[in-house]
């Protein structure tokens, strides 16, 4: 029912907007770059006479309807200069254009001023768009650039502590981040648990981080996206691109299949860290170490039709005396087709695999552990541009999903281990969305749509059953929750339907321009997400498991409500962004103390369903122009988590009462700059501060048959010391030889300048000679100087 609604209100949308607009002619084209043919992801063209305007999509396409007449035709993006073409429109019109870098000089076109301004129209809000070019100059650990720590410099956007996998927004868990790379699903997005991100920045066209204010073709995960496109590869000549590190590498490729019309891209990158601890008798048969490839196929069918074939493999191997060794990672494949119906109707359909695989080798006890998840998507995604004032986004998609919550194998003939396969577990997932960006006027803009998703949790397993539904008592006497004994169980056949769900997700944004310079904008959005972590860390680990939503384990539902102002200095040459936001996630799961999460064929008899709720207020102040440009954030912030007693006579979670999650960072203060001494030097600095993460200190011990037993209190009411470090960089470009193609640089950095030894935990144990309690705080990185070497031909 709810769906033959929406396909009427569509139908009507078209046939009303249509029958205004037949006076008007369309101006259409794509957007790319002059040297690769490359397309380009969120160029504005702007119509100064009628104080309009619309951006490229995420494959270069634009279309803009306009009254006949003649017009001056603004096209601008970051990295690039901004040209102006005027034109005289009498009939619709199909014309591409070609973007030059900021380093090209050119003589045909009229140059206007590179602006990077706040776009205080639009009704979007709480969104991050960093450049390639801009994460390149920030200095990082290793020297290796990081888009995920890119990410940790914008306002509500912290980490887990030094060396942790992942990020988190606005209080969320990392596990509640959807990340994408060309449409397809990442589920851990570091290397070396959290040392490096798993994205080559040189493959890496376009990336964008919704906070809030999500467009409803997004849904899956209650907490952000973070949109991550690959480049095409050039269609004009081959190139090559690389660098050269302290401990790891990296070199992509990209050329012509047949000029102008397909190009290929491969780019690999590997660590080799690892290489040197063979050098010491200690270590020789330790290794830690990652490596990956990416990889991309683009062809130009005709003007109307493209095809493109993109993937990504990466592995992390992690090895101790050959005796552990734990591998894992990512890979994926997407095959898309994009096709233009008309003019004004642009569509994608994408076939696409994701696979995520963890795997554990435990030689000194003679077994093997695989895991692993996968999924199979196919979506079909529209973008109408019915008028200069009214867009519609709308498509379909289904993903199938395969749990492997895990194998255990001996690992040779005399181990002692049976072989034991955990209950595999399927699900689908398919949803229905409609979207809509309309100008109501030149004053106020809205974008609102709806997002209707549903969930099959899918046989073939057995479930338990428990009297009164309920896997987890509550022994009053002991005052603890303990598992229940299950009376029966009940089997479900391959592909049978076990338990459903379904959600109406609504979006809304809106955006009021006060005047040329501010504007106030305000978002809602509903998120559900079905698929949970089981995990008790502050951030994934290898070992965690995925796991469906069925019975006893409810669908996280986020709410968010965000209001913020927007404003631009000196025409744009300075912005500000104000935000405060409220969100509460229902159904998020918290465990019983001393909860196992290893190998539990039973795991909802460990959990229980809480409550999340973040507020904050986020700042971001931005000097976008001039040889010294970056920008100032910070963010108060509060995250909290409770889980009340199900009957009057439980006490639940911390007594039922909010506690602070292990993502509450009251304080979060970034600063980051970049100075542009002349042709040759350029320098960076990076500032970044951040309230300790909470964490549970014993408060007490007691004596137990001679052995020492700490006790603890409530939950995260203690905290890590806070985390602060300063990084700075220095790039060096030698003077090019204009006969060269040879172009390269050196890259001096420096992690951490002031030695902060910041704690990623403490641990208590009791001295061994004097006998009494210590604290022993364990910090991964002091200081680290690195040098890189990066070329491109």
């Amino acid at each position: 029912m709810i769906t033959k609604k929406i396909i009427s209100f569509l139908f009507f949308i078209l046939f009303f907007t249509t029958s205004f607009s037949q006076e008007k002619f369309t101006l259409s084209g794509t957007i790319m770059d002059v040297n690769t043919n490359e397309t380009l992801i969120g160029v504005n063209i702007v119509i100064p006479e009628l104080k309009t305007g619309v951006t490229t999509n995420e494959y270069g396409f634009y279309s803009i309807t306009l009254p006949q007449g003649n017009y001056t035709i603004q096209i601008s993006s970051l990295g690039y200069q901004t040209i102006e073409e005027y034109i005289e429109l009498n009939q619709s019109t199909k014309k591409n254009h070609k973007l030059f870098g900021n380093e090209t000089v050119l003589k045909e076109v009229i140059i206007t001023d590179n602006r990077t301004k706040t776009d205080i129209k639009r009704a979007e809000m709480s969104v991050n768009k960093l450049s390639i070019s801009a994460i390149k100059k920030m200095p990082v650990v290793l020297g290796e650039v990081d888009i995920i720590k890119s990410l940790l410099l914008l306002p509500g956007v912290t980490n887990a502590g030094e060396g942790a996998s992942g990020f988190n927004v606005r209080g969320g868990g990392a596990d509640q981040n959807l990340i994408l790379l060309d449409e397809a699903m990442i589920f851990n997005s570091s290397h070396v648990f959290g040392f490096f991100s798993v994205f080559n920045p040189d493959a890496i066209k376009d990336l964008k981080l919704y906070k809030g204010g999500i467009p409803a073709r997004y849904g899956g995960r209650a907490s952000s996206v973070l949109d991550i496109y690959q480049k095409d590869g050039s269609s004009k000549g081959f190139k090559v691109n690389g660098g050269i590190g302290l401990i790891s590498s990296r070199i992509l490729a990209e050329g012509p299949l047949v000029k102008d019309k397909g190009s290929f891209l491969i780019g690999g990158r590997s660590s080799y860290a690892h290489l040197f601890l063979k050098l010491s008798e200690k270590q020789k048969d330790n290794s830690a170490y990652f490596y990956d490839l990416n990889t991309k196929l683009s062809y130009k069918l005709d003007p109307n039709n493209n095809l493109y074939l993109s993937g990504y493999f990466g592995r992390d191997v992690f090895s101790l005396n050959k005796s552990f060794t734990n591998i894992y990672g990512n890979a994926t494949l997407n095959l898309r087709w994009n096709h233009l119906f008309s003019d004004k109707l642009f569509s994608n359909l994408s076939l696409i695999y994701s696979d995520y695989y963890y795997g554990l080798d435990l030689d000194f006890v003679g077994f093997k552990w695989d895991s692993g998840i996968k999924n199979y998507n196919i979506k079909y995604d529209f973008k109408n541009y019915i008028s200069d004032k009214f867009k519609l986004n709308y498509g379909v998609n289904g993903i199938y999903y395969s749990f492997n919550p895990g194998t255990i194998r001996p690992s040779d003939e005399n181990s002692g281990i049976n072989f034991d396969q955990l209950d595999k577990k399927y699900a689908f997932e398919p949803a229905f969305y409609l979207n809509a960006d309309h100008d109501i006027s030149k004053r106020l803009s809205l974008s609102y749509g709806l997002r209707y998703s549903l969930f099959y949790r899918l046989g073939q397993s057995d479930v338990n059953i428990y009297t009164n539904d309920n896997p987890v008592l509550f022994n009053s006497d002991l005052q603890i929750y303990e598992k229940a004994t299950p009376i029966g169980t009940k089997s479900f056949g391959k592909n049978e339907s076990m338990k459903s769900y379904n959600y109406i997700e609504p979006r809304f944004s809106l955006a009021y321009q006060l005047n040329d310079e501010q504007s106030i904008k305000t978002s809602y959005n509903r998120m559900v997400q079905y698929l949970q972590l089981i995990s008790n860390t502050s951030s994934p680990t290898p070992l965690d498991i995925w796991t469906p939503s069925d019975e006893f384990i409810k669908p996280q539902i986020a709410d968010q409500v965000a209001v913020g102002y927007f404003r631009n200095f000196k025409d744009g040459e300075y912005s500000l962004e104000v935000e405060t936001y409220y969100k509460i996630v229902k159904n998020r799961l918290d465990y019983i103390d001393g909860a196992d999460l290893i190998a539990n064929k039973a795991i909802e008899q460990i959990i229980l369903n809480g409550e999340l709720r973040s507020y904050g207020l986020e700042l971001m102040f931005r000097k976008n122009e001039g040889r010294f440009n970056g920008w100032i954030s910070y963010t108060l912030a509060k995250s909290q988590q409770r889980t009340p007693g199900r009957t009057a006579s439980e006490l639940g979670i911390n007594n039922g009462n909010w506690y602070n999650s292990v993502y509450d960072k009251l304080h979060n203060i970034a600063i980051t700059s970049a100075y542009n001494l002349n042709d040759k030097w350029s320098f960076g600095a990076n500032f970044a501060f951040q309230t300790g993460q909470p964490v549970t200190y014993p408060n007490g011990q007691y004596q137990y048959l001679g052995i020492t037993v700490p006790s603890y209190g409530l939950r995260n009411e203690n905290r890590l010391p806070a985390y602060h470090h300063l990084d700075i960089s220095a790039t060096l470009t030698p003077r090019k030889n204009i006969n060269r193609n040879w172009k390269g640089e050196w890259v001096f950095s420096i992690y951490n300048l002031y030695n902060r030894k910041n704690a990623a935990s403490i641990n208590f144990r009791q001295n061994a000679d004097s006998g009494t309690n210590e604290a022993v705080k364990t910090s991964i990185f002091g200081m680290v100087p690195a040098v890189s070497y990066n070329f491109k031909f």
